[in-house]
C-alpha cells in the first residue's frame, strides 16, 4: 500500500536494514543447527524473533509502535496478553524436509555477498540461463498439456566406455604428479569450491564424501553417468508439468501452499509416475552388459555395478544388451543370441523382456548402429530422440520438450509433415584445453550456423550425428535409424538421413532448445576422429545412397548436397595435391633447363612481376584462414563481433592455424586411402581427459604415413626447388610464393609435439627416444600387438594393399614413380657428370644405386648369418666393405672431379628412389615374398623409418634443452589456472622425489 501511494520512504526507515538482516541471519542459522536440547532451541528461536519484531517496529517502520499498542483480534481473554510473544510457536516444522530447503535457500539468498554485475559468477551457468531466457522469445509451437503431449523415448548406445570415475582413477598420478582431480580443481575452481561448501557436513563419512568426489569428476567428464542423469531430466520436467496442471493456475497464482512433491498423497504421485511412464521411455543399449555381469575382470565388473546402481538409482531407466547362452540341440551345443532389456529391482536387475536373435548382429554389420538397432524394439512412443554417450542435458531445456515434439504435427512444405527434428548442442569441452577450444568454436560453428543454413534454405540437411528427434513410426516402417552394413556404413548417423529423404521424407532444424555435447580433447583423440569421418566420407562417395540423391535433387540442391557432404572432404584432398602438382611442375621446370629457358624470353620476363603478385595474393589463404570464418560469424552474432574478433586472435596465438592445417593433412589422407582402396574402419577415440604425455613412437605410429612422410616429401620438395631454382631469385615475393608452403611442412611435421602434454620436457625427451628403439628393434610375428612391435605396425600400415583390387595396386605403383623424378633430374646437375646430357648417365646411377643396395643386402646377410657364430669373419667383411668404399671415394675425387656438393646432391636424387622402390615392393608383395626378397623390403623399410624418425626428433631434442619451451607450451595448451597449478605441483612433485631419495 505505501508503495502505491508512494510513501514507503516516509513510512519506512532503511537505516535499520542492516541491523534487521543480522537478526534474519542468525535467525535461519538456529533453524538450521542441530540441537541435542529442543527446549533450549526454542526460547532461542523465540527471543530473535521477538528482536526482529522489535526492530521493525521501532527502528524500521516509522509508526511501528501503533501495531504493539493495538491488540490482535486472536487475543479472546487477559491471559493471552501476558503470554510473551511467540510463545506459541511450533518449532518442529524446522525438521521437515520440504520447509528446510526453502530455509536452505533463504539462508543462501542472506550469506551469499555477490556483486550484481558478476551473478551467477560460474560462467557455465550465465550462458545457461542467458539461452534459456533468449530461448523464450524465439518462434515455438505452443505446449500442450503433459496427457496430450506425442509420447517419445530417448535411446543411447554405450559399449565400455567410462560409467563412472572410481577413486583410484581420480586420484592416480601421472609422471608430473597430476591426476585427474587435480586437473578438474584447476579448470573449474569455482565448481569445486561449491561442491566443497555444499559436503563441507561432519555427519557426511569418508566413504560418502568418496562417492560425492566421483560423481562430481563423473558430471565433468563423457561418462555415462552425465548422460543418464541429464536425459532423466526429461522425466523430473514432465512430472513437474503434469503436478503443476492438475493443480490448476488459480491455485498457484492465488497463493498456492509450498507443497513437497515427494510428500503429497500416494494416489498423487501414482498418477504423476502413471502419466510420465506412458509419455517417455529411456533404454540405454548396453551391447556388452551380460558379459560384464558374467567376467571377472576388474573394469568390466565396475562398469556393471555402475551400471547397476544407475537402474537402481533412476527406476525408469531400462538397459538392453545382447545375451549369448549355450543350449543344447539334438544332444548339441550351439549359440544363441537374445536381445534382453532389464531394469532395476530391489537390488539387482530384472528382466523384462526376451527376443530371440537370428544371429550375433554386431558381427554382421558395424558395432554402433547394430547396438542401436537390436534395442530399439524396445522403445515406445511416436517420437524418438538418439542420443550419444558423449552428450548431457540441462533441467531447463527439458521444459521445452512438449514444444520441440509438436513441429513433428505442424504442416509445413506441401502439406508435409518433419520426419527428423534437429537441435542445437552445445559443446561442454572447450574449456578443457586449447585443442578442445578449438574443437568446440569449430563444432559449434557447425550445429548451430551450418545446419541452420543446410535446413533453409538449402534444404539438404541430414542426420550427423545426436541428439536428432526421429518421427519413430515413419523410420521404423522404412528401415530404421541405422543402416549397418560393414565398411561401407561407417558413419551410420549420416545415412539415416539420406534414407529419410530419399523415402520423401523432410528434415528441419531448431535452435530454441539445445543439448550439451562433449568432443575429443587431446590431439591424438581428435585426428583419430577426423580419421573415421573421413574414412566415412569415402565410402559415402562410393556408396549407392549418394549417387540415388545427387540423381534425384535439383541442380541447385544437387550443388549444395555436394559441397555439405563429400564435396568438402573432396576440396581438402585436392587443395592438398595442388600443393604437390605446383612442386612438382617447378621441380620439373628447374631440373629440366626449362624454366631458363622461358626467363630468357623477353616477352615472358615483362609478365614476371604480375605473375608473382598473383601467386602472392592466393598464398595467405592457403593458411585455412577462410575456414575459421564461420566460426568468427557464429561468434559474432551470438556475443558480439568485438567478442569474435578477440576469439579469432587469441586462436592464432595459440597456433590455431597450426592445428587446423595439421588437420587439413588428415582428411585428405584418410579420405584419399578410402577412395583409392576402401577398406574404412571404426576408429576409438576415447573421451577421458588428456592430462597424459604421448610417447614420440604413439605419435609415430599415428602420424608417420598420414603427415610425416607427406611433410618430408615436400619438404625435400622446396629443398630442390630452393637450391636449383632461380624464377624467384633475387626477388621479393619468393617468401610470399613459399610460404604457405612451409608452414604446411612445419605443421605437418611438428604439430603432434607442438600440442602434446609436456612434448619439450628433457627428462621425457630422452625415455621417448629410448621407448622408440626399443619398439624398432623389436621382431614382429603372429600376436605381437603394432604397439609392441615395429614390424606388426609396419605390416597393418599395409592392410589396404591386401584387400585392394588391381585398380589400386596399378595406382599405387604409377603415384610411386613420381620419386623417380628426383633422380633423374638431379644426376644430370652434378659436377661429376661435366655437364653431359646423354642418357648414359642416368644409367650410370642406376648402377650406383644398385651396387648400394648390393651392399646392404650383403652386410644385413653377413648380420644375420655370422653376427652370433662367426663374428671375426662378419668383422673382416665389414672391413674389406669399409676399404672398397674409401677406394671408390678417393677415385671419384681425384679422377672424376666429384666434390662435397655432388654427395649431398646424390642424397636428395637417390632417397626418394629407394622410397619408390620400397612402394613398389609393398604393392608387389605376394610376388615378392615368393622369390624370398620380402625381407629385404622391410629391411630397406626399416632404414628408412629409422631415417625418418631421426630428422623429426633433433629439433625436438634442441627444443628440450630449454626449459622455458615447455613451460610456454603448457601454457598454450591449458588455460593460466591449470598451467600455474601445473608448476607448483612440479615443485612439490621434486620435493617428494627429493625427500623418498
Amino acid at each position: 500500500m505505501s508503495i502505491r501511494t508512494q510513501k514507503f520512504l516516509t513510512e519506512f526507515r532503511m537505516s535499520g536494514m542492516p541491523l534487521l538482516s543480522d537478526k534474519l541471519e542468525k535467525f535461519l542459522n538456529l533453524l538450521l543447527e542441530d540441537f541435542e536440547n529442543r527446549v533450549m532451541q526454542e526460547s532461542q528461536v523465540i527471543n530473535v524473533l521477538q528482536d526482529i519484531m522489535e526492530i521493525i517496529t521501532q527502528d524500521v517502520m516509522t509508526h511501528g509502535h501503533a501495531i504493539l499498542e493495538n491488540p490482535s483480534p486472536h487475543m479472546d481473554n487477559q491471559s493471552d496478553k501476558k503470554e510473551q510473544k511467540f510463545e506459541k510457536i511450533n518449532i518442529h516444522l524446522a525438521y521437515d524436509k520440504s520447509w528446510r530447503e526453502k530455509v536452505v535457500r533463504l539462508h543462501l539468498l542472506f550469506t551469499v555477498k555477490e556483486s550484481a554485475i558478476n551473478v551467477p559468477m560460474n560462467l557455465e551457468a550465465r550462458r545457461r540461463m542467458t539461452f534459456f531466457t533468449n530461448s523464450l522469445f524465439m518462434r515455438m509451437p505452443y505446449a500442450p498439456k503433459v496427457r496430450n503431449m506425442l509420447s517419445f523415448s530417448v535411446l543411447t548406445p554405450y559399449y565400455k566406455e567410462d560409467v563412472l570415475y572410481s577413486d583410484d582413477e581420480l586420484r592416480r598420478e601421472n609422471e608430473d604428479g597430476i591426476s585427474i582431480l587435480f586437473y578438474l580443481q584447476k579448470i573449474y575452481p569455482d565448481e569445486w569450491t561449491n561442491f566443497q561448501e555444499r559436503t563441507n557436513d561432519p555427519k557426511l563419512t569418508d566413504k560418502k564424501r568418496n562417492e560425492l568426489i566421483c560423481q562430481w569428476v563423473s558430471y565433468r567428464g563423457q561418462t555415462l553417468s552425465r548422460t543418464v542423469r541429464g536425459m532423466m531430466y526429461y522425466r523430473q520436467a514432465l512430472e513437474l508439468q503434469c503436478f503443476l496442471e492438475d493443480a490448476g493456475d488459480r491455485a498457484i497464482f492465488g497463493g498456492y501452499p509450498p507443497i513437497d512433491i515427494n510428500n503429497v498423497e500416494k494416489k498423487v504421485v501414482d498418477h504423476l509416475h502413471a502419466v510420465v511412464n506412458i509419455k517417455f521411455t529411456y533404454v540405454v543399449s548396453c551391447q556388452v552388459y551380460g558379459a560384464q555381469k558374467k567376467s571377472s575382470d576388474t573394469r568390466d565388473r565396475s562398469c556393471y555395478n555402475n551400471i547397476l546402481n544407475l537402474m537402481l538409482t533412476y527406476p525408469s531407466l531400462r538397459v538392453a544388451y545382447i545375451d549369448e547362452r549355450d543350449e543344447t540341440v539334438n544332444g548339441k551345443s550351439e549359440k544363441f543370441y537374445y536381445s534382453v532389456l532389464v531394469k532395476g529391482g530391489d537390488k539387482l536387475d530384472e528382466e523384462v523382456y526376451r527376443i530371440k536373435l537370428p544371429g550375433p548382429p554386431t558381427e554382421i554389420g558395424e558395432g554402433k548402429p547394430e547396438n542401436q538397432n537390436h534395442a530399439i524394439i524396445f522403445t515406445r512412443g511416436e517420437a524418438l530422440q538418439t542420443i550419444d554417450m558423449n552428450q548431457d542435458n540441462y533441467l531447463e531445456e527439458a521444459f521445452k520438450m512438449r514444444n520441440v515434439l509438436e513441429e513433428f504435427v505442424k504442416r509445413r512444405r506441401k502439406q508435409r509433415k518433419p520426419t527428423i527434428l534437429g537441435l542445437r548442442e552445445h559443446i561442454f569441452t572447450g574449456s578443457v584445453s586449447s585443442l578442445a577450444w578449438f574443437m568446440s568454436n569449430q563444432e559449434t560453428s557447425f550445429v548451430t550456423i551450418g545446419q541452420r543454413i543446410l535446413a533453409n534454405p538449402l534444404r539438404v540437411r541430414f542426420h550427423y550425428g545426436h541428439p536428432d528427434i526421429f518421427d519413430r513410426i515413419f523410420h521404423l516402417t522404412r528401415g530404421g535409424i541405422s543402416k549397418a552394413s560393414k565398411i561401407i556404413n561407417l558413419s551410420e548417423d549420416i545415412f539415416s538421413g539420406f534414407n529419410s529423404i530419399l523415402r520423401q521424407g523432410y528434415i528441419t532444424h531448431h535452435e530454441y532448445i539445445q543439448v550439451g555435447k562433449g568432443r575429443d580433447v587431446g590431439m591424438n583423440q581428435i585426428s583419430l576422429f577426423e580419421a573415421k569421418v573421413a574414412n566415412g566420407n569415402g565410402e559415402q562417395t562410393l556408396s549407392r545412397d549418394v549417387y540415388r540423391l545427387g540423381r534425384r535433387f535439383d541442380f541447385y540442391r544437387m550443388l549444395s548436397f555436394y559441397f555439405t557432404t563429400v564435396g568438402f572432404y573432396f576440396s581438402s584432398m585436392i587443395t592438398v595435391l595442388t600443393v604437390y602438382v605446383f612442386l612438382y611442375g617447378r621441380l620439373y621446370m628447374v631440373l629440366s633447363g626449362l624454366e631458363r629457358v622461358i626467363l630468357d624470353d623477353p616477352n615472358i620476363h615483362l609478365s614476371k612481376a604480375a605473375l608473382e603478385e598473383a601467386l602472392a595474393t592466393q598464398s595467405v589463404f592457403q593458411l585455412g584462414l577462410l575456414l575459421v570464418l564461420p566460426m568468427v560469424m557464429e561468434i559474432g552474432l551470438e556475443r558480439g563481433f568485438r567478442t569474435a574478433l578477440g576469439h579469432f586472435i587469441i586462436m592464432q596465438l595459440q597456433l590455431a592455424s597450426v592445428f587446423f592445417t595439421f588437420q587439413l593433412g588428415t582428411k585428405a589422407h584418410y579420405f584419399g586411402r578410402t577412395i583409392l582402396h576402401g577398406g574404412s574402419k571404426y576408429r576409438a577415440t576415447g573421451r577421458g581427459f588428456v592430462v597424459f604425455h604421448a610417447k614420440f613412437a604413439d605419435n609415430y605410429r599415428l602420424y608417420s604415413r598420414s603427415h610425416f612422410v607427406k611433410g618430408l616429401e615436400l619438404f625435400i620438395l622446396l629443398i630442390v626447388y630452393e637450391v636449383y631454382g632461380e624464377s624467384y631469385r633475387g626477388s621479393k615475393l619468393y617468401f610470399f610464393v613459399t610460404f604457405s608452403m612451409w608452414f604446411l611442412v612445419a605443421s605437418w611435421l611438428f604439430a603432434p609435439f607442438v600440442f602434446n602434454p609436456s612434448g619439450f620436457e628433457w627428462q621425457k625427451t630422452v625415455d621417448d627416444w629410448t621407448d622408440w628403439k626399443r619398439w624398432m628393434g623389436n621382431r614382429g610375428g603372429i600376436g605381437i600387438p603394432p604397439e609392441k612391435s615395429w614390424e606388426s605396425w609396419w605390416d597393418g600400415e599395409q592392410e589396404h594393399l591386401k584387400h585392394t583390387n588391381i585398380r589400386g595396386r596399378v595406382l599405387e605403383i604409377v603415384l610411386a614413380f613420381r620419386f623417380l623424378l628426383y633422380q633423374y633430374g638431379i644426376v644430370y646437375h652434378l659436377n661429376i657428370s661435366h655437364h653431359i646430357k646423354s642418357f648414359l648417365v642416368y644409367g650410370l646411377s642406376w648402377v650406383v644405386m644398385a651396387t648400394v643396395l648390393v651392399v646392404l643386402k650383403m652386410v644385413s646377410m653377413g648380420r644375420r648369418r655370422f653376427g652370433t657364430d662367426f663374428q671375426l669373419m662378419f668383422r673382416i667383411l665389414k672391413g674389406l666393405l669399409f676399404l672398397g668404399f674409401v677406394s671408390v671415394m678417393t677415385v671419384l675425387f681425384v679422377v672424376c672431379a666429384l666434390t662435397i656438393s655432388d654427395l649431398f646432391a646424390a642424397v636428395l636424387a637417390f632417397m626418394p628412389t629407394g622410397w619408390a622402390l620400397l612402394l613398389i615392393g609393398q604393392a608387389f608383395r605376394p610376388l615378392f615374398s615368393r622369390i624370398g626378397l620380402w625381407e629385404s623390403i622391410k629391411e630397406l623399410g626399416r632404414a628408412y623409418e629409422y631415417i625418418m624418425g631421426l630428422i623429426i626428433f633433433m629439433p625436438i631434442v634442441i627444443l628440450s634443452w630449454f626449459p622455458f619451451v615447455s613451460e610456454f607450451q603448457t601454457r598454450l595448451l591449458f588455460n593460466q589456472a591449470f598451467s600455474r597449478g601445473l608448476q607448483i605441483s612440479k615443485i612439490l612433485f621434486g620435493r617428494k622425489d627429493a625427500v623418498s631419495s
